[in-house]
């Protein structure tokens, strides 16, 4: 496996093998893409605001703005900005697998004693693009599939 550079996501993304819709320039780093925060869910519901507070010692689910497509040669791995870091977020993410396609859902729990407000639009972690030494045989959507296709926050598909 090798890291994609930004010069590579934008190769890879002429040809294909990467979507990212709304693909924004300015969420483009030297080797990843930052995804952003469309749907908030606190327990007990759907935050509805434009910006959605956190009480402390509270969990949290997250949807992207950004739905992603992955071909057969690539993977992601999903870390949290620093930034989110910082001011007590703590989440658990994982790896987009080739051939997933869907928005992404993140889970995570402010671990701080004070409330954290999660902005619509506001970037909330980076996706790293690893290419597989060779292409999957067979993909997300034919091995599992599970969340293939999800929109929003989707907490948990049978």
């Amino acid at each position: 496996m090798s890291l994609l550079s930004d010069g590579d996501i934008r190769r890879y993304i002429a040809k294909g093998e990467i979507q990212i819709d709304p693909f924004d320039e300015r969420n483009l780093t030297p080797n990843g893409y930052d995804v952003s925060i469309e749907e908030v869910v606190l327990p007990g519901g759907k935050a509805s605001a434009r910006t959605t507070t956190v009480p402390p010692w509270t969990r949290f689910a997250l949807s992207t703005r950004e739905s992603i497509r992955m071909g057969r040669h690539v993977a992601g791995q999903i870390w949290l900005r620093t930034t989110w870091a910082r001011r007590g977020v703590v989440a658990a993410f994982g790896m987009i697998d080739a051939g997933f396609s869907g928005t992404l859902t993140f889970g995570g729990f402010n671990a701080s004693s004070d409330p954290i407000e999660l902005p619509i639009g506001e970037r909330f972690a980076q996706v790293v693009f690893l290419t597989l030494d060779s292409p999957a045989s067979e993909t997300y959507e034919k091995r599992s599939g599970r969340y293939q296709g999800q929109k929003g926050v989707t907490l948990e598909r049978p």
